[in-house]
This record gives structure tokens, sequence and C-alpha cells, in this order.
């Protein structure tokens, strides 16, 4: 049995290719179920979000798994292996280990140490569990993973500072417009990016926030929360011209917004300009979108330069956090080791019983015919001796008369024979 990771994220393929291999959340079970059956794969999780497709899996190993996985994922989502293998990469064991280590720890986001991306992992795990698709190597990996995540908060500064996707996405804002007091916000989508989102605008007062999501309820809790109004996403068309700063993530598999409806929205402005934030993979925003005069287009990736000069802070902290993850992913893979010698330890145990009862049925029934039972014990002792130790004596032997001194001495060690 192998652990392995195998994915795709923000430091090896842009948004345009990301965005064409997430697994929405509506077809993340079948996709798993269509994952478990292929040869060799006994478990799996996928973690998909907006800046990483990734799969952890619990294999038999081949030199063919790598194509065979590669090829499942280009063809679930019907690309070419051409086209997404330079992106991938690929861990097995204690890289695949550190690696999730990482992932839950938010060393390895677009925003070191973002905290969204443990909740995120846990969610993966979930619905993974709630499929039965884990095995119990693959469960304890991210349980500790988590666990690991929870000592990095605790013992770094890793998350002192406020800095995430949606909090860089605020400071773009606060960048172009100079008081956020005296703009119209609308933001689309109403899932834990957009939250954080609503929430960074509230503290700096923005004059009037409209939120639109595909289902009211959940617009409406999170509205109540930042005082914002509900609309629903037909409804963005007709209001898209209020808004001068537009911010956007959802799940939809196609655009929300596209360019003729901004064409329309800035005819109705006059031309004001109007700043829109596209945080969604895929993208709610067509591309086009930033080719019009005053429409300012930002992907989750023209992000990435505002969000480096918010990372001096915690670089010393991610030094102290690397450290915690290697000997967390240590500790890990003695434990994983020393599952390979269960199966072991239980035969030679099993093998072990076995011997005793045999002797001890045969001793038992001496004594009941009349035996001497002193004698019987001694025989006892001397053929249940005899028993356990002939296997690794006749080793010992072969170890010694071909000269093989390294396995003799492991002989000698598992033996006891050099301990006090």
């Amino acid at each position: 049995m192998s652990l392995l990771a195998l994915g795709i994220n923000h430091k090896t393929a842009p948004v345009a290719l990301r965005e064409r291999v997430t697994f929405s959340p509506e077809t993340l079970n079948l996709a798993i179920e269509s994952l478990l059956q292929q040869p060799l794969v006994q478990a799996g999780v996928v973690l998909s979000t907006c800046n990483r497709t990734e799969l952890y899996l619990s294999v038999e190993q081949r030199e063919d798994l790598r194509e065979q996985l590669i090829h499942w994922l280009c063809d679930y989502h019907q690309l070419s292996a051409e086209e997404v293998r330079k992106s991938l990469y690929w861990h097995q064991d204690n890289e695949a280990v550190s690696h999730l280590m990482r992932v839950a720890s938010g060393l390895d986001s677009l925003v070191l140490g973002e905290p969204q991306i443990l909740g995120q992992v846990k969610k993966a795990f979930s619905e993974s569990q709630h499929g039965q698709s884990l095995s119990p190597e693959l469960e304890r990996l991210f349980q500790k993973s988590f666990s690991v995540a929870k000592r990095v908060r605790t013992e770094t500064d890793i998350g002192a500072s406020a800095v995430s996707v949606a909090f860089a996405a605020c400071t773009l804002a606060r960048q172009i417009f100079e008081s956020l007091s005296q703009v119209n916000v609308l933001l689309v989508g109403a899932g834990e990016t957009i939250e954080l989102v609503a929430r960074h605008l509230r503290e700096h007062r923005v004059r009037h926030m409209m939120i639109a999501n595909r289902t009211r309820e959940r617009a409406q809790t999170l509205a109540a929360e930042v005082g914002a109004e509900v609309i629903t996403l037909p409804e963005i068309e007709e209001r898209l011209a209020d808004a001068d700063i537009i911010i956007s993530s959802t799940a939809s598999p196609l655009p929300i917004i596209g360019k003729g409806m901004v064409e329309r929205a800035l005819k109705a402005r006059r031309n004001q300009p109007m700043l829109f934030v596209d945080i969604a993979v895929p993208r709610d925003i067509e591309p086009e979108v930033g080719k019009l005069s005053n429409a300012y287009l930002y992907s989750v990736d023209d992000l990435h330069s505002i969000i480096q000069s918010n990372l001096a802070q915690r670089q010393a902290a991610a030094v102290q956090a690397e450290h915690i993850v290697e000997q967390e992913s240590a500790n890990f893979m003695a434990w994983l080791r020393a599952q390979g010698a269960v199966e072991t330890i239980r035969d030679y145990r099993a093998q072990a019983d076995q011997v005793r009862s045999e002797m001890e049925a045969r001793a038992l029934a001496a004594i009941k015919q009349g035996a001497d039972v002193e004698s019987v014990i001694h025989e006892l002792a001397h053929r249940l001796t005899n028993r356990l130790i002939h296997a690794p004596t006749k080793s010992l032997q072969q170890a010694a008369s071909s000269g093989d001194a390294e396995r003799l001495q492991l002989l000698r060690d598992s033996l006891g024979l050099d301990h006090n």
C-alpha cells in the first residue's frame, strides 16, 4: 500500500487551466465513485478549490499507475494528457504526507497561512467519508493533518495578520477607490470567501452593499449580518449599473456576468469606472470584460501581486511551521511503516499460539493417562522451546554460512540477543 497525492494548483497552472479541472460540488460524489473504480485505487479524497485540484489516494503501487491516474483525470474533464501533464505534480508516501500537512496548514496557499483552506480540506475529507471512500491509513492521515494545522496556528504567528484572497480583493478596491464609504458594492455568491469580503467591506463602511445569490435564504443570512440588500442572480442585469465594485465568487460552471451586460451598465453609468474582481474558478465574469474602457477586471491570479506585499511578516512563522510539518510527517510515516508489521506480528503470534496449544494438549493428555506431572512439564518446556526456536535457528545458520553479517546482526537484534 502506498499513499499518493496528484494535483494541479496556482503555482503550476494558470486559472484558465485550473478552472477546467475543477470538480463541482454536484459532481464530486460521482467523481469519487469513478476514481475508486480505477485499478489499484483502494481509497481516495478529492480536494477541489479555486486554487487547486488534488487527489489523495491509497493505492497498490505499480509502474504505470501515474499515467493511469493522469489519463483518468484528463478523460473525466475531456482534456488531453499533453495539455495537463506539465502542470501536474506527483507526491508519494512521505512527500504526499508532508504536502497534505502543508496544504492544511496554509503553507501551500496563494496567501501564505490563509485559514480557509483548512475548512476546505475538512469538507473534502467529510465528503469522502460520507461516500465511504477512505482507508484507515488515509483517514488517519487527514485527521493528523487537521491536528498539525491546529498546532501550526497555535505555536506560530502564521495567521497573525488578516491576509487572504478576500482581504486582497478589498485591498485592491481601496487602491482604486480612495474611500470605500462613497461606493456601492455588488457581491455575487454567498460562500465563505464572499462572507469574508462582506465583513471586510462592512469594516470600511461602504455606502451600500448588494448580495446576489442563487438562493435568497443563504444570502439573507449574510445580508442580515453585514447590512446588505439581497437580490437574485437574474436581477444582476438591471442592478449592475448601480455598482461601482463587483466581487464575484460562485460555483457556477458558466460566466454569470458577460461583456454585453457590462457594456449596457457602463452606458447607463455614463462610463463611470467599474471594478470587477473575479475570485471564482471557473470564472464568473467573461475575460472580455477587461477589454472594455472604464471596466477594470482582475482575476484571482491578478491578486497575487497585491498579496505579496502582505507576506513578509509571515515568512519567519512559515519557517517554524515547516519544522512542525517535517516533524509530524516523520512521526506519521513511522506509524505507517509500523502498520506494515501488524500482519506479520499477527501471523507470528498465531503460529506461536498454535504451537503452544498443540504442546499443551499433548501434556494434558499425558497427565490424564497417569504420566508423572513433573516429567510432563519438563518435556513440555523442552519441546516448546525447540519448536519456537527452530525457524530462527535455521535463519541464523543460513546467515552465518553465507557470510551475511548484516542479516546476522539483524536477526540478533530481532531476537534480543544483544540487549541488556
